[in-house]
């Protein structure tokens, strides 16, 4: 059976789930999980501000956040070199991109393990927060290849070198309190808050301006890539007669609290 990727809104449409579901592999990621992941990602970066959430929730179904790829697929691709580049470079890099490209605040709610692809997936969420039980790593090595570089230059953006070396040399899993004290993740919590924590986290940014959300990680991803340039610098200002712009200013002004809401 394949595994699937869910999706699904808050009744006001403000805070939406995307659920990793592969019953029985611990949500393994097989092929059509990342073209669903790849194409769920698209079509909330090309909503319409107003109609888009604003912010996203990233977990895994039945108390796991994801243990990497479906290794039952794997003897389909692996030993082939162009099925297994265009693996990694057609079907996993796109959707892990379309992930860093979507402007909505994402925050991933990490239950249980996450490794391999799993954590690669994390690593493109903003904000990451998991359980005490909660297990990292990338242990390929133990399988007999490395990492795409496409898919490492992704994790190299949130994990110091240092424990890249560690997880890809030796094949080891790290705990949640190593991961929280290297900045691999934002906050660690107890097992059964991790759902609540998240929630209440992802409702906080969505009760923000969700403008300010949407520059600021396009700014962040400019800087990213050596930018802005001389027309992303301009266009940058744009937001000075928006409404929220101005909504945030004059409440503060008026000692009363903004309201970002739907127009």
């Amino acid at each position: 059976m394949s595994g699937a990727v869910h999706y699904r809104t808050d009744a006001r449409g403000d805070v939406a789930s995307v659920v990793l579901d592969n019953a029985g592999k611990h949500n393994a990621i097989d092929i059509g999980m990342w073209r669903e992941l790849r194409t769920l990602f698209e079509r909330l970066q090309a909503l319409p501000a107003g109609a888009a959430p604003r912010a996203v929730i990233v977990g895994g179904a039945d108390g796991q956040f994801a243990s990497g790829g479906d290794i039952a697929e794997f003897a389909t691709f692996r030993f082939d070199e162009a099925r297994l580049r265009d693996f990694h470079e057609q079907i996993v890099a796109p959707a892990l991109h379309a992930m860093l490209a979507c402007d909505i605040p994402l925050y991933a709610q990490i239950d249980g393990h996450c490794v391999g692809g799993g954590l690669e997936i994390a690593a493109c969420c903003d904000i990451r927060i998991c359980g005490r039980s909660s297990r990292f790593g990338a242990p390929i090595a133990k399988l007999g290849f490395p990492m795409a570089p496409l898919e490492l230059a992704l994790l190299a953006r949130v994990a110091p070198e240092a424990l890249l070396r560690e997880l890809l040399l030796e094949a080891r899993l790290v705990n949640a309190a190593r991961a929280f004290e290297l900045g691999l993740v934002h906050a660690v919590t107890d097992d059964d808050a991790v759902e609540r924590q998240t929630r209440e986290r992802a409702l906080h940014a969505a009760s923000l301006s969700p403008t300010s959300a949407r520059i600021n990680k396009r700014t962040l991803r400019q800087l990213a890539q050596g930018g802005p340039t001389a027309a992303e610098l301009a266009a940058h200002y744009a937001y000075a007669a928006h409404a929220e712009h101005r909504e945030g200013v004059m409440a503060f002004l008026e000692k009363r609290p903004p309201q970002f809401g739907r127009r």
